[in-house]
């Protein structure tokens, strides 16, 4: 057992693919999470009972997001330490480089994907532990404490917090900006993770890019469709 996690931590190999199996974990998350939020479209009564039912399970949640958080952070780690591999493998760098060679999705992962994990701190922040400064509200800015944001039974009201939260234009500005690195970090990084797994046949190696483009609209069309419903619903006067 020693020897196979040195084999995994320290091979550029074992890198591969702890960072392909957290991409996974991480992508079947991802989706997990859209369909969750999708509910605000079927009222506050659908959306309220989920965010009762994730809240009132911590035996399950923190578990969860325990094991979400090491996930992340070997994502992370395993995809930093490749590139430092691959750039000392590499010290000169090509005397004719052309980026069309490259999408421009595969030439930006590193960068977009720590801007996605900045996002992700900040979304925490803004929803789960619901941090006051980071919502950018004049009145009712208060998620954890303002009876505002408490349904009749006591429960936080998710319905009402998403469009509070997401009526401020910078902050659905923000999360749609960020949702949309997410998807460009995902159009590449879905094909790679079967590649590093060797998954990946030049018989279907199109089709597969061409399903991750998909999967990657797919998911920024679903994240993205919430606040711009509620921006054009409160600026349209339908939304208090």
């Amino acid at each position: 057992m020693i020897n196979f996690l040195r084999n995994l931590f320290c091979s550029s190999l074992g890198k591969k693919y702890i960072m392909s199996i957290t991409g996974f974990a991480l992508v079947g998350f991802v989706v997990a999470h859209m369909i969750g939020n999708l509910q605000v479209f079927l009222g506050a009564e659908a959306i309220n009972r989920y965010g009762y039912f994730l809240q009132s399970n911590v035996e399950l949640l923190w578990p969860a997001r325990i094991g979400l958080l090491v996930i992340v952070f070997l994502h992370i780690w395993s995809a930093i330490r490749l590139t430092a591999e691959n750039r000392a493998a590499r010290p000169v760098q090509y005397s004719e480089w052309n980026p069309t060679v490259a999408s421009y999705a595969s030439r930006t992962m590193m960068m977009s994907g720590l801007i996605v994990a900045a996002f992700v701190v900040y979304h925490i922040l803004h929803f789960t532990v619901m941090t006051q400064q980071v919502n950018l509200l004049k009145n009712h800015s208060d998620f954890a404490h303002d009876p505002y944001f408490f349904d009749a039974q006591g429960h936080h009201d998710i319905y009402r917090m998403m469009v509070v939260g997401f009526r401020q234009p910078l902050v659905s500005l923000f999360y749609i900006i960020a949702v949309g690195l997410l998807c460009l970090h995902l159009s590449h990084g879905i094909a790679a993770m079967f590649q590093s797994l060797g998954w990946k046949k030049r018989s279907y190696a199109r089709l597969l890019d061409n399903a991750a483009k998909v999967v990657s609209w797919v998911l920024f069309l679903g994240y993205i469709s919430i606040p711009v419903s509620i921006l054009v619903l409160h600026y349209g006067g339908d939304v208090p």
